[in-house]
């Protein structure tokens, strides 16, 4: 199963995990962590989900081209009410991508991302990092 453990997170990209955490907390935004490391096995799964298997397309990124195979990204959830609000349209989305941007992040839900993914903010160079090409 994929960790939400911060302490799974590559000393790369922690202290702006750190900061963002942080700053979001001093915004008064409570958010989740969902996910930090993921197997190259869940990578697969999820790649599958939409294509071969039931669900929507939730990555376009297969086994090893993620952030998270590598300990270089988290995905995120704000709580609104005490209950995950996954509505990347809501304004509180923008306020934390914001915030993660400031902190040195790479936010895939800002405008104009091809493949919008709200939740996922990663080391704004987690390939070379990880020592793979781009």
């Amino acid at each position: 199963m994929s960790s939400r453990k911060l302490d799974d997170l590559r000393p790369e990209v922690r202290p702006q995990v750190d900061a963002f955490l942080a700053a979001c907390e001093s915004a008064g935004l409570d958010v989740l962590v969902t996910c930090t490391l993921r197997s190259n096995d869940e990578q697969t799964q999820l790649y599958a989900q939409g294509r071969t298997a039931p669900g929507h397309i939730v990555t376009n990124a297969k086994a090893g081209q993620s952030a998270h195979n590598y300990g270089l990204a988290l995905d995120i959830v704000p709580m609104v009410n005490g209950k995950p609000d996954w509505n990347g349209k809501d304004p509180v989305w923008q306020q934390i991508g914001e915030l993660g941007v400031a902190a040195g992040l790479t936010w895939l839900g800002s405008p104009g991302s091809s493949f919008p993914e709200e939740p996922h903010f990663e080391h704004s160079d987690w390939r070379t990092v990880a020592g793979i090409a781009a």
